[in-house]
C-alpha cells in the first residue's frame, strides 16, 4: 500500500501531465487558429487591411514583430488591391 506521501506525489504527476495536454491542446488551436485568419486574409483585400493593423497595433514585441514582417509585407500587398 502506498504511503499517503507516495499517493500526493501521483495525484501531483498525474496533475502536471493533465496540465501538459491542456497546455498542448490550447497550443494547437492557436496555432490552427492562426492558419485560417492568415489565409482568409491573403484571400480578402479588407480582411488583410484589418488584420494587418490589429498586428501592428497588437504585437509590441520586437523579436515577434520582425518575425512578422514577411506576413506583414503580404498582407499590406494584398490590401493594396482593395483600391
Amino acid at each position: 500500500m502506498k504511503t499517503l506521501d507516495q499517493q500526493i506525489a501521483t495525484a501531483e504527476s498525474k496533475l502536471a501531465l493533465l496540465r501538459s495536454k491542456k497546455k498542448a491542446t490550447d497550443t494547437r488551436v492557436k496555432i490552427i487558429v492562426g492558419a485560417v485568419v492568415v489565409k482568409a486574409a491573403l484571400e480578402s483585400p479588407d480582411a488583410a487591411a484589418k488584420l494587418a493593423g490589429l498586428l501592428r497595433d497588437r504585437v509590441t514585441r520586437d523579436l515577434d514583430v520582425k518575425d512578422i514582417q514577411q506576413l506583414l509585407a503580404s498582407l499590406d500587398k494584398k490590401a493594396a488591391r482593395n483600391g
